[in-house]
């Protein structure tokens, strides 16, 4: 049976966020401060090709923190990448929990489908 599904997607698990940091060829998140052009941010750090600044997400809340002002210090689509890799992501990590096979598709407008079938 087929389901259509459509997510608004939190960050709060970290193994999640790492995987969708090696699926992109990105450096692993790291825990801390950073200094952005007015204040400071915290939580896990990941760091966008092309952007100023990183951006900082709290996993407790799920929220993500980030400035690109505008598009003039990071392409918003390298941040729209990094929410889908983690969304498929954290789907693969708890299909597998449940003992699923997950296959996944690339399509031709970027969006991934997955295919879930219960059992390994």
């Amino acid at each position: 049976m087929s389901h259509i599904v459509s997510i608004k997607t939190r960050l709060h698990d970290p193994a999640a966020i790492s995987a969708a940091c090696r699926r992109l060829g990105l450096a692993e998140p790291v825990r801390g401060t950073a200094k952005m052009y007015s204040g400071q941010i915290e939580g896990l750090l990941v760091r966008l090709p092309g952007w100023e600044y990183p951006i900082a997400i709290d996993t407790a809340s799920g929220e993500v923190k980030a400035d690109n002002y505008g598009g003039a210090w990071g392409n918003q689509v390298e941040l729209d990448r990094f929410l889908q890799s983690y969304a498929v992501e954290k789907c693969r990590l708890e299909a597998r929990k449940q003992g699923h096979a997950v296959s996944e598709q690339q399509l031709q407008d970027g969006s991934i489908r997955l295919q879930i079938q219960e059992g390994s």
